[in-house]
């Protein structure tokens, strides 16, 4: 394995460690440690098993996925605003240490899922021919505006409620980005799982959102643990209804039905990321990756 992979492992085992001895640093930054020792490490193993990864071939647009990672959330951290569904505890009193933390945080969320996808795909044979694309592609026009109109209602619709009834449609706002921006894509020629789809890919798809479930149960497991030793982490702050569902049952801190929100997550994070590189044109002088 490369040396960045054994360098990952010894993050974790570190950062675990460090946790439970109470060492401030690592209480307060716990998650973003941790996502940086996996991220390593399953880079690695990426590698390992295909020949290539974000950091050993693809290492001049890396930076670029992580800094994209940062513009994507800030979008639910301004809808947060309004939803106000989760609340962040233990947090430095210094605005730019807190800044310069919930910047590595959230520069790893992308990453994180983009490996997982591609070690899930490591694992399952090539995909099919496409076979099906000459056929489909005369009802993709009209099905791809259905579905941009579909993506617009349901990022709009939280924004324009009254307060106290915004928190409930956060789900909208964790599944609007699909349709809205997966039909663009396919138009400007970017990677899309809405294509890989039609062209009979479906493996590819439930690889993304099987990557977002694993993420997802890594983010909360590590979440209470630090949360629980007194240190940084969320804290949900979603309306009793919705916190409550299925009877009161837990993950971590996380109600158990929202862990269904992590696989299109995933999905959304694909789309969002090829959107923006489309946007500010990262093609011109880099290579394109799916």
């Amino acid at each position: 394995m490369r040396r960045h992979g054994w360098l990952g492992a010894v993050v974790l085992a570190g950062g675990e460690a460090a946790l439970y001895a109470g060492v401030p640093f690592v209480t307060t930054w716990f998650t973003p440690i941790m996502w940086t020792g996996y991220i390593l490490l399953v880079d690695a193993l990426v590698a390992r098993r295909t020949g290539g990864s974000w950091l050993t071939t693809r290492r001049r647009e890396f930076p670029f996925l992580a800094v994209l990672s940062v513009l994507s959330w800030l979008i639910f951290e301004v809808y947060n605003f309004k939803l106000r569904n989760w609340v962040y505890l233990g947090m430095p009193a210094e605005m730019w240490v807190r800044d310069i933390g919930f910047f590595w945080s959230f520069a790893t969320i992308t990453p994180a899922i983009f490996e997982t996808a591609e070690l899930l795909e490591s694992f399952r044979p090539p995909p099919p021919a496409p076979a099906l694309v000459a056929k489909r592609q005369g009802k993709g026009s009209w099905r791809d505006s259905i579905a941009i109109l579909v993506g617009l209602a349901l990022i709009a619709i939280p924004a324009a409620l009254p307060d106290w009834l915004a928190p409930y449609t956060f789900g909208f706002v964790w599944l609007g980005f699909v349709p809205l921006l997966e039909p663009i894509n396919r138009r400007l020629r970017q990677p899309s799982l809405w294509r890989d789809g039609s062209e009979g890919n479906r493996a590819r798809v439930w690889q993304w959102l099987a990557a977002g479930f694993v993420c997802g149960l890594l983010w909360e497991a590590w979440n209470f643990q630090a949360l629980a030793r007194g240190g940084a982490g969320w804290l949900y702050t979603m309306p009793p209804l919705i916190h409550n569902l299925i009877f009161g049952l837990h993950y971590g801190k996380m109600p158990v039905a929202g862990l269904l929100g992590f696989p299109p997550f995933a999905w959304e994070c694909f789309a969002l990321y090829y959107f923006l590189r489309s946007v500010l044109q990262l093609d011109r002088w880099l290579p394109q990756t799916a």
